[in-house]
């Protein structure tokens, strides 16, 4: 099974963002103008903009919670930025939406407290925004980084017993300096190419969690994308820091035109 798109992220969350962000900025323009002038079609115009804030903001949402299961690693910084991303965006829409329930429908003054919560509700989705860009350019959570002759990205199920040595990929199925990602088990491992043939080893880099599958593979080594530690693929031994911890290899042979992994203990 290949498929692009676990750590890559949703494009389709990335289109959907400026919408919530123009449309709350306005309304806290509108707002403010419409109190500061006495004028009631200002504030009209803000409560309708704030219900298309709300509801953009609620749809932008779908494809980032899908992101923040599936695309950003486990156990990882960028779980826990993600996590904190998610939850000053969801607190600055809640916000929003107490000041549009304040004002009494869509011609109801805002108020000050109104204003004051509209004010948060932008420093909260600031807040957000930065964390957000955070995840895609240190994180990597969106941009495609494939280097030359990579190929595509890969990734596979498979079922096995602990011990048991079991069929993860046709003996053709990658070229040298090439990876795939195999779920066994509860366990991420990535199995490689290297001019030595087949190996195997975690695929969460020691130092901030990030994913090994999604780095560079290259003479033996494998490099993690985010902040460059590198480890022989052979003995999971740190080549060059920051991460200063091995990370685990597993069993792989090559026989009959398969390659055979033999299942970890997932308690390990």
């Amino acid at each position: 099974m290949k498929t692009t798109a676990h750590y890559r992220g949703h494009p389709i969350h990335a289109m959907l963002i400026p919408f919530p962000i123009a449309l709350l900025t306005a309304t806290f323009i509108a707002d403010l103008v419409g109190v500061l002038q006495d004028k009631p079609g200002w504030w009209e115009a803000g409560s309708y903009l704030a219900m298309a804030g709300i509801i953009s903001g609620l749809v932008a949402g779908i494809p980032g919670f899908i992101d923040f299961l599936f695309s950003v690693p486990p156990k990882s910084s960028a779980k826990k930025r993600a996590l904190y991303h998610m939850s000053v965006n969801v607190a600055a829409l809640a916000l929003f939406f107490i000041t549009w329930i304040l004002r009494d429908g869509f011609e109801g003054h805002p108020g000050q407290a109104g204003l004051i919560l509209e004010a948060a509700g932008l420093i909260l989705m600031t807040m957000g925004g930065w964390m957000g860009g955070t995840l895609v350019y240190r994180n990597f959570i969106g941009p495609e980084h494939r280097y030359a002759n990579a190929g595509k990205w890969q990734e596979k199920r498979v079922k096995g017993a602990e011990g048991e040595a079991i069929a993860v990929a046709d003996s053709n199925d990658l070229e040298r300096d090439q990876m795939k990602l195999l779920h066994v088990r509860g366990k991420r491992i990535v199995l490689a190419r290297t001019e030595n043939g087949y190996v195997a080893f975690d695929d969460r880099c020691s130092h901030r969690g990030g994913p090994l599958a999604d780095g560079i593979l290259m003479c033996g080594k494998v490099q993690c994308k985010w902040h460059g530690s590198q480890f022989d693929t052979s003995t999971g031994a740190v080549k060059a820091g920051p991460a200063e911890d091995a990370i685990a290899t597993y069993r792989v042979e090559e026989r009959d035109g398969k390659v055979f992994l033999t299942v970890p203990d997932n308690h390990v």
